[in-house]
């Protein structure tokens, strides 16, 4: 199968990775930003990786915006954009793009992919889980603080198997170790990865706590572990498929994790929406449905929407 011609919306730390690899393995690549000052510089510098990946890569397309974007002829386009932007750029690209154009979801949180598919058939829609997290330590330099492989992507109703493999492919042959899956899979692992960052990217906002900190306090490591109880108690009631010992799992996984903030903290200090609707608020909206009690991740969620709208009214 040849490369797919592929444009990237939003550059934060996963759309420059992803950016960087496709180009990397000989893909045509086009990018977009809202921040025009970061387009700038990938112009002049490009776009670096750093830490536990290091890779530069640059780039000739690259768009003031999503109708520049659209001008140009993909076979791709990769959202990665945060979760609460997701309604703007879909009508952007409703009025711009060509008709049977493929679309890659590549966002944390749980129901996504149903944004999409209330604009777009589902034989176009792609969902990636993504597996490594980045901060910027300049807009054009992503620090990859972690990546824990492989990264998981498939055809939301599982009828473009051919190129969810030649994607898995494609990152495979630059070493981001990328699986294909099927649709019950990947949202299986969607629930898996979400509550992973659900138990610990609030409380690390409200605490501020990094994550290594907070998994290193005992009082706050009751915290997470009663969330993931909570969450873990909601997916079974969804009939979503967790591993055996997930908890423990999860606890392993996040005493690992870095001595830095979670993106969703940056978010919220620097007084910026956050995803938490997406994460333990889905959570809390799913225990509804099931009649199960969220009482840490209802207040959590509750919380940090109480902060985001002070500073919004600020």
């Amino acid at each position: 199968m040849k490369n797919l011609k592929i444009g990237i919306i939003g550059l934060g730390p996963i759309g420059q990775t992803l950016a960087v690899h496709f180009k990397e393995a000989g893909c045509e690549i086009a990018i977009t930003d809202l921040d025009r000052d970061k387009l700038t510089l990938i112009r002049k510098n490009g776009i670096e990786l750093v830490d536990k990946i290091e890779k530069k890569a640059f780039f000739k397309h690259v768009y003031n915006s999503i109708e520049e974007l659209l001008e140009h002829d993909f076979d791709l386009l990769i959202s990665a954009v945060k979760a609460y932007h997701v309604d703007s750029i879909i009508s952007q690209i409703e009025k711009k793009a060509k008709k049977d154009i493929y679309l890659l979801s590549a966002q944390n949180g749980i129901d996504i992919r149903v944004k999409y598919i209330s604009h777009f058939r589902d034989s176009q829609i792609f969902r990636m889980v993504v597996n490594f997290a980045g901060t910027l330590q300049s807009p054009n330099v992503t620090a990859v603080n972690f990546f824990n492989p492989p990264n998981y992507v498939a055809s939301v109703d599982d009828s473009q198997e051919e190129i969810a493999k030649w994607m898995a492919d494609t990152l495979n042959s630059v070493n981001l170790k990328t699986e294909k899956v099927d649709s019950f899979i990947v949202a299986n692992k969607i629930w898996e990865k979400t509550i992973l960052n659900a138990a610990l990217s609030p409380l690390c906002a409200l605490s501020g706590l990094t994550m290594k900190e907070a998994m290193n306090n005992p009082d706050t490591l009751e915290i997470v572990e009663q969330l993931i109880y909570e969450a873990v108690e909601v997916a079974k009631a969804e009939e979503i498929k967790l591993p055996e010992n997930f908890v423990k799992l999860c606890i392993r996984y996040l005493s690992n994790a870095g001595n830095h903030m979670p993106s969703l903290a940056i978010d919220l200090m620097n007084k910026r929406r956050t995803e938490i609707d997406y994460m333990n608020g889905k959570i809390v909206d799913y225990g509804r449905k099931h009649y199960i009690r969220t009482p840490l991740n209802l207040t959590l969620t509750n919380l940090i929407k109480a902060i985001t709208t002070k500073n919004e009214i600020k």
